[in-house]
């Protein structure tokens, strides 16, 4: 059954941000239950009311009257810790996604101002927000981009539904951490045993030929050192896109599944990483293990450069699930 929600974003002008004042949400036809549309409706305009609030005063959030669960508190949150942000648009449509545990709602459009002059101008940031069969949200974190997120809803042939959106969730809370800089999240979605492998292009001075050395690094090592890139540097923005599998060209981006373990997904990915001192883009490969299911950890990850010199990588070269 199709959701369609319609946020109608109702402001008065407001000094040094441009954050609307009151935010109402809508639910626009689909749902049977009009008693649970009015509760999401309520705790979804609440929850985005009090963000621009917070925004406009530069302020801490006050999530206490506001129906969340903890780890939704805790998510948004953190993020809060590491940048303020807002949402400006006076009509938004969105389509709400049908859950087992209840309702998902994705894209909602934000815009942050970054604490850094090497960012400039704002950053557009999408959000998701999960509820629950009561009405009471369950989950915030960042979206990836509307184009990545209908290439994971595009892979039935790979995986079925409820583990794709799974997937889909957990490849967003991973990209959520490292804007927001959460090395415990981090720490706890990578298993102990982790393999982290960083491609590095070095350039012989006697031939001039362009090549890749690896380096690898366990789980406490590579955390240590990102650890220090995120004191480093005031904003970090990494953003995801889906790309299609290894030597294939269909239309399910990047997921494939173990022909040895049905618990393990290879996701590929485009990434780009924009930080105060450093940015780069390449592809991320993330081996998850769905084994628990409730606390699924990655068991690799690898970072490849988009360019060797001048040759752009080949989708041959680029890591995937059969490597592994």
């Amino acid at each position: 059954m199709k959701k369609v929600l319609l946020l109608v974003f109702l402001s008065f002008a407001a000094v040094k941000s441009f954050a609307v004042d009151v935010v109402i949400t809508t639910f626009q036809s689909g749902y049977d239950n009009q008693a649970l549309i009015n509760i999401m409706q309520r705790n979804l305009s609440a929850l985005l009311t009090e963000i621009n609030a917070a925004k406009k005063d530069n302020r801490n959030l006050n999530l206490a009257g506001l129906q969340m669960d903890d780890f939704a508190k805790k998510m948004l949150t953190n993020i809060w810790s590491n940048t303020h942000f807002y949402c400006d648009d006076e009509e938004v449509v969105e389509e709400g996604l049908p859950m087992k545990q209840g309702m998902l709602l994705q894209h909602l459009p934000f815009n942050i101002l970054p604490d850094d002059d090497a960012f400039g101008n704002e950053i557009a940031q999408e959000g998701t927000v999960e509820f629950d069969r009561r009405g009471i949200i369950t989950d915030f974190r960042f979206s990836l981009d509307v184009h990545t997120a209908a290439k994971f809803g595009q892979c039935q042939s790979v995986v079925e539904t409820q583990r794709r959106m799974q997937i889909l969730k957990y490849v967003e809370h991973f990209r959520t951490a490292y804007c927001q800089k959460d090395i415990a999240y981090l720490r706890q979605v990578f298993s102990d045993d982790a393999l982290i492998i960083t491609g590095n292009v070095v350039t012989s001075r006697e031939t001039n030929i362009s090549k890749i050395t690896y380096k690898k690094q366990g789980k406490e090592e590579y955390l240590n050192n990102l650890a220090r890139a995120f004191a480093r540097n005031k904003y970090i923005e990494v953003k995801f896109q889906q790309i299609g599998e290894k030597g294939y060209q269909d239309e399910c981006g990047g997921i494939t599944q173990s022909k040895n373990n049905p618990n393990f997904y290879g996701v590929t990915l485009y990434q780009e990483w924009k930080s105060s001192r450093y940015s780069d883009e390449g592809f991320v490969f993330l081996l998850w293990d769905f084994t628990d299911e409730d606390r699924p950890v990655i068991h690799v990850r690898t970072w490849q450069p988009e360019y060797i010199g001048d040759r752009k990588i080949s989708d041959e070269e680029i890591f995937t699930v059969d490597d592994f």
